[in-house]
């Protein structure tokens, strides 16, 4: 848990504070002063007795009991002073600004360290090292600027990077975007990005606490623990938003198996923020335009009103949001046929609705009301207006205003002339409240990008059965590497997996013997090289005595080969299932479509483990080859329901093997009757 101290202190001391506001020791007391901090404020600085009219300390000890302290001083300097604090002045919350510690080298690392054992043995809490600091309503321990606008009921911000956080938080305040804290956790030597997303799960207070949350994550730290907290907070009506940025050295690394080349950590993120019902953004203006949106009452539908009267934009907003899965449905019949004659000569409602460039606020009021009242199939609306710089727009971002208040349909306020009639913007945005989304296609991409993400799955379900008992036996006495024919048989098996008969010979009699067993047509072949078809090691629709002693003799011969399987041959369109065990992450299943064309097209879906077979369903409709497997031109569909069943007992096998590092079941052969394995790959790490 955070600290109280941290978060509500009731007196503060910035150490190594500074009359010279270009230093973060200075301008992090100057922002402090400036806030609204109410209890005693203190400074530590050995060459002052008064710095910026605060009574300063020349060293620490001298201090009376402190709550919280902001420490803008040299790294070596921090444990002892971090010791005094913690051992003698009663501190439970501490910052640190300064630099010099585990992102630069072993000595910091282990100066951190010691700093972060003080602090736990007192239970306190650490924002930092090597940040920005952190702010919230109560006050400002930031030294960076601008310092944003504070609402209890604005966004919280959590960030990994400082210079990132400024950034992100003067786009926001200049679009009109609120904070009520802002937690740059630098290092997170002690408390990161999770941390602080449990804190604010943990406290939530559906009266008082912010719904709308900011990340901007450049590691993902305990991923389980974002999700079991960023799932709770979604079902207690909070909206989070994030940007990941830095792409994986995995994704280029070597991997032995098809699942382990596509298994990367981005898609491990990609995975866990769709689980957790997180909004993932590729930029700054995305992030703060999806929290602006969050902002405003939620959209129920996909059906937006296109309002402006400049076609232009409209055009382009219309296009963005088709292109993303949005409607801008028509509009039409007796009420479209009332609200035009409400409008001048030469408007259209059909949606886009254009009242022109001559448009009034009167006749943007109608329009609204008519959207609220009279079209049904319409969710939302986005008021696209500016100006050419002939008249002021007072009347328009007033009207606009008073709507927003009463209005049963979210709208979205497209304000585009930033300097024409930056007056009005300013007063819309300052003294209203309100929240410019200046850009019409950045809005209609986070809007699309808002609604197209998928609710939270379900963290508890009940699984399918599988025999963890016989699964353990084969894991635990498997040797580390890639596990033979009887091994996997057994481990699908107690899994429930759906496989060929096969049988693995290493004569021309063994082989001939199993022909006459299995039957006709049969599948050949080898056993050992990693990608049997690029050895030339697959042979299909083997029908005869003849051809199974010709293609064994040729098969045993290829280099790495120790074995040859023989099964038999089934029809069905080629699918794939794998999973993979990443860092941090655990174990993710992907799957889509299967054979040669997992490498060729990569048209795969991961999902974070545990998947239930409603996840895997749901994720399935997401491939591009999703039509292929409904089946096309005559072809047999696949039983989905089988094969999202399937996906499921993956799960269900990691979970109970978590040794497995990587598995393929590639190709299943799916048709409208079964799902089935007919080649598999199973590599152990314990």
């Amino acid at each position: 848990m955070i600290n109280p101290k941290l978060i509500n202190p009731q007196s503060i001391v910035v150490i190594g504070a500074s009359n010279d506001v270009q230093k973060p020791g200075g301008k992090v007391l100057k922002n402090l002063l400036g806030s609204s901090f109410k209890g005693e404020i203190m400074a530590v600085n050995p060459k002052e007795t008064e710095v910026q009219g605060v009574r300063c300390y020349s060293k620490v000890e001298e201090l009376p009991q402190v709550d919280c302290a902001i420490l803008g001083i040299a790294a070596k300097y921090c444990p002892h002073t971090v010791r005094v604090l913690a051992q003698e002045k009663g501190t439970g919350g501490f910052i640190i600004l300064s630099a010099g510690f585990s992102e630069e080298n072993e000595v910091g690392a282990a100066l951190e360290k010691e700093i972060v054992e003080t602090i736990n043995s007192v239970n306190g809490t650490l924002i930092g090292p090597n940040c920005t600091g952190y702010l919230n309503t109560n006050y400002c321990g930031n030294f960076a600027e601008p310092v944003p606008p504070l609402d209890p009921h604005g966004v919280d911000f959590i960030t990994g990077s400082g210079a990132t956080a400024v950034f992100i938080t003067e786009h926001g305040i200049t679009n009109g975007l609120k904070f009520n804290s802002v937690w740059s956790v630098g290092n997170s030597a002690q408390t990161g990005i999770e941390e602080v997303l449990e804190h604010l799960d943990l406290t939530f207070d559906p009266v008082k606490s912010s719904r709308v949350i900011m990340l901007y994550m450049e590691n993902v730290g305990n991923p389980h623990k974002l999700l079991k907290h960023a799932v709770s907070l979604y079902n207690k009506g909070c909206r989070i938003a994030a940007i990941k940025s830095g792409g994986s050295a995995a994704g280029s690394r070597a991997a032995s198996s098809h699942t382990g080349a596509l298994a990367t950590s981005d898609v491990a993120v990609e995975a866990l923020f769709r689980k957790a019902g997180i909004v993932r953004c590729a930029n700054r203006e995305e992030l703060t335009t999806v929290c602006s949106i969050f902002m405003h009452p939620e959209v129920k539908g996909k059906n937006v009103a296109v309002i402006t009267h400049a076609g232009g934009p409209a055009v382009m907003l219309t296009d963005t949001l088709s292109n993303n899965g949005m409607e801008v449905p028509p509009i039409e019949g007796e009420a479209a046929d009332r609200l035009l004659s409400k409008l001048f000569a030469g408007s259209s409602v059909g949606n886009p609705i254009d009242f022109l460039a001559t448009g009034t606020a009167e006749q943007l009021g109608y329009i609204i009301d008519a959207c609220n009242d009279d079209f049904d199939h319409i969710d939302a609306m986005a008021v696209i207006f500016g100006s050419p710089g002939l008249f002021p727009n007072w009347d328009v971002y007033e009207l606009l205003h008073e709507k927003m208040k009463t209005s049963k349909k979210p709208i979205f306020p497209i304000l585009p002339s930033i300097i024409n009639v930056k007056d009005e913007i300013h007063d819309f945005i300052h003294n209203k409240g309100r929240i410019n989304f200046p850009e019409e296609c950045v809005f209609g991409n986070a809007l699309a990008k808002i609604v197209n993400t998928p609710k939270p799955q379900p963290l508890q379900f009940e699984g399918p059965k599988i025999d963890v008992k016989a699964i353990r036996s084969v894991i635990d006495q498997a040797e580390n590497g890639y596990l033979g024919l009887a091994e996997i048989a057994a481990l699908m098996d107690a899994a429930g997996i759906a496989r060929k008969e096969e049988k693995e010979v290493r004569s021309e009699q063994e082989a001939i013997e199993a022909a006459n067993k299995i039957g006709y047509p049969l599948v050949m072949k080898v056993v050992g090289p990693v990608h049997k078809s690029d050895v030339g090691g697959v042979v299909l629709n083997v029908k005869d005595l003849d051809t199974v002693k010709k293609e064994f003799n040729r098969l045993i011969q290829i280099p790495e080969t120790y074995a040859v399987e023989i099964c038999k041959m089934y029809q069905g369109t080629e699918i794939f299932i794998g999973a993979s065990r990443e860092d941090k992450f655990g174990h993710q299943v992907l799957f889509g479509l299967g054979g040669i064309f997992i490498e060729v097209l990569k048209d795969v879906q991961a999902a974070i483990v545990p998947v239930s077979q409603p996840e895997a369903r749901s994720l399935i409709n997401n491939l591009r080859g999703y039509k292929i497997l409904e089946g096309v031109r005559g072809q047999k569909p696949v039983n989905l329901d089988i094969y999202s069943e399937i996906i499921a007992r993956v799960s269900a096998l990691v979970q109970a093997a978590p040794e497995i590092a990587e598995m393929d079941l590639n190709p299943l052969l799916g048709t409208p009757e079964y799902v089935i394995a007919v080649d598999a790959r199973i590599r152990v790490e314990k």
